[in-house]
């Protein structure tokens, strides 16, 4: 009898062994096949950036903010780059965006270190500090492309249309409210409860950015008229990620 009770035992105890071996096989397979991904160290190159022009590069940032909005992005080996770009760096553009976190400039477009500057202030708008650094971008360091992107719902803008009065902020809203004079024929609400009028007033920033560049800095106007860069404004959507590129 006791060599019965124990038969059954035995054959528990290896079907559990089994089906633990079994398991434990597929998770280290799955495992295997996570860590199989392959890190992109490419960085952006004089050559490389030397042998785009300007449209090329448009298309390029339209094509990363599709990957981005799929959760798509390319998987970058970060160490590598930053040694690779230690040495210098060949950006392809230039992004002027708004201070806020919720736009992490560099995913948007799916980029890594090297391939872009970023430019950020409240409300994305141009003084002279920026000026020069868009300058450095373009005549200097040799991006083709000008990205002033505006974003849904800034608090910025938001601030300028309700005049807000607070230290600093206060001079930094002069910078933005010629965008709202510009809105000032919306039919509708005009207040920062409708979202529709804010989007108007953003966009309209980015137009008078864009303006203010042209006019106060003759290198890059000189530059995008012998189509060395292209100059583009851009809305981002909070909520689905989408990058619209706008008429001037």
């Amino acid at each position: 009898m006791s060599h019965l009770k124990i038969i059954p035992n035995i054959v528990v105890m290896s079907t559990l062994l089994f089906f633990t071996t079994a398991c434990t096989g597929n998770q280290n397979e799955s495992s295997s096949t996570g860590e199989s991904t392959e890190l992109v160290s490419e960085v952006m190159t004089k050559e490389k950036q030397d042998s785009l022009t300007p449209e090329e590069v448009l298309e390029d940032f339209k094509e990363g903010n599709e990957r981005y909005m799929n959760n798509n992005l390319t998987p970058w080996n970060y160490v590598e780059q930053a040694k690779k770009t230690a040495s210098g760096q060949y950006p392809e553009a230039v992004v002027l965006s708004c201070l806020d976190s919720r736009v992490p400039v560099e995913h948007i477009f799916d980029k890594g270190i090297g391939d872009i500057f970023v430019g950020r202030v409240a409300g994305n708008f141009v003084n002279v500090d920026m000026l020069g650094s868009l300058e450095f971008a373009t005549q200097v360091a040799g991006s083709k492309l000008v990205v002033i992107m505006g974003h849904e719902s800034c608090g910025a803008v938001k601030s300028a249309i309700d005049d807000v009065q607070l230290g600093n902020i206060t001079a930094m809203l002069e910078k933005i409210k010629p965008a709202v004079a510009m809105t000032g024929n919306y039919e509708g609400e005009q207040t920062t409860q409708n979202s529709e009028y804010v989007t108007r007033v953003v966009e309209n920033n980015v137009r008078y950015t864009i303006g203010e560049i042209r006019e106060k800095s003759p290198i890059i106007r000189q530059l995008e008229e012998e189509g060395d860069i292209l100059i583009m404004g851009a809305f981002y959507d909070l909520d689905t990620g989408k990058v619209t590129f706008l008429d001037s």
